[in-house]
């Protein structure tokens, strides 16, 4: 114990001095620091500064947006406002034929084909048109504008272009027009709701087939252009592409209007004693316009709905 002491005394001070003030009075900034995260750890993303979307996404794309979406509003508010009041005839004569007739509707919003159903005794009746019809209409151009294109091209006055240079040509009778014609011949063909449409009529019996009726509803009348039997019923009505396929490979028969008269007449009046009538053929226009009028008014709401989100 003494000579620890003695040994202590022994040492000069002055090396005690440096070693503490190398040891105690380092800063401790610059004392290493043994790190105890493991190498595998992802280094720490750098912070940026926070910000949302949410509004930007609220607010239109652009100038264009806000006037689209303003004149979407503007046609939503005038076909609101007048669209069906304009079809207030159309509406009327759809709800007194249903109301008299035993037809079920399945008009589902935002499809475009209707049915109609019934029965009819042992017999499952449906009818199936669609508002494409009308699509197909305004791309059609109008055959009575064709009409009078050709007449206009192929008419020349008669003896005209045969008098003498100079002369003035002969007119004939037929080739005068008196004055009251000249203003009819300005006025426009009498407009009419009525367009053809195409009604697929199919008349199902248990365990015997069905019959496929393809017809044209135009001017209060079913015209019948096609008749086929087919021994499965699924095939008349050909809701898939293998249906339809397997359809096209059977005989369809002849076309309607090479059948003679009097069977045409007979299967006319087998129609109309299952409630394909003319009442039915004047009500079928009407509910399509109706239907392609509130389909318009949906299509607006969507789009605009969709453009303003």
């Amino acid at each position: 114990m003494l000579s620890l002491r003695t040994f202590a005394r022994s040492v000069p001070r002055t090396v005690s001095r440096s070693v503490i003030s190398r040891s105690t009075l380092r800063p401790l900034s610059t004392v290493p620091r043994t790190s105890f995260v493991p190498t595998w750890k992802q280094a720490s993303k750098p912070a940026y500064a926070a910000f949302s979307t949410s509004s930007a996404f609220r607010k239109p794309a652009s100038d264009g947006d806000v006037e689209l979406i303003a004149k979407f509003e503007d046609e939503l508010g005038h076909e609101k406002a007048s669209g069906l009041n304009d079809l207030s005839s159309s509406v009327k004569n759809i709800e007194d034929v249903l109301a008299r007739a035993s037809w079920n509707v399945k008009d589902v919003p935002g499809e475009q084909e209707v049915v109609l159903s019934k029965k009819f005794g042992n017999e499952e009746i449906r009818l199936n048109f669609s508002i494409s019809d009308v699509r197909n209409l305004s791309e059609q151009e109008d055959p009575y504008d064709n009409a009078l294109a050709d007449e206009d091209e192929g008419h020349q006055p008669i003896n005209q272009g045969h008098g003498a240079p100079g002369s003035v040509p002969a007119q004939h009778a037929e080739d005068r027009v008196s004055p009251a014609d000249r203003e009819m011949d300005g006025m426009e063909p009498e407009a009419g709701t009525d367009f053809p449409a195409r009604v697929n009529v199919t008349i199902e019996k248990p365990g015997g087939g069905a019959l496929l009726v393809q017809t044209v509803v135009q001017n209060g009348y079913f015209q019948i252009e096609d008749l086929s039997y087919f021994a499965k019923p699924d095939l008349a009505h050909a809701q898939t592409a293998e249906k339809d396929w397997a359809r096209q490979a059977l005989y369809a028969g002849p076309p309607f209007e090479n059948l003679d008269e009097a069977l045409q007449g007979m299967l006319d009046r087998y129609l109309e004693e299952r409630g394909i009538d003319s009442e039915l053929a004047t009500m079928i226009p009407d509910f399509i316009q109706v239907k392609e009028q509130k389909e318009y008014v949906s299509w607006l709401e969507n789009i605009k709905n969709f453009v303003s989100a």
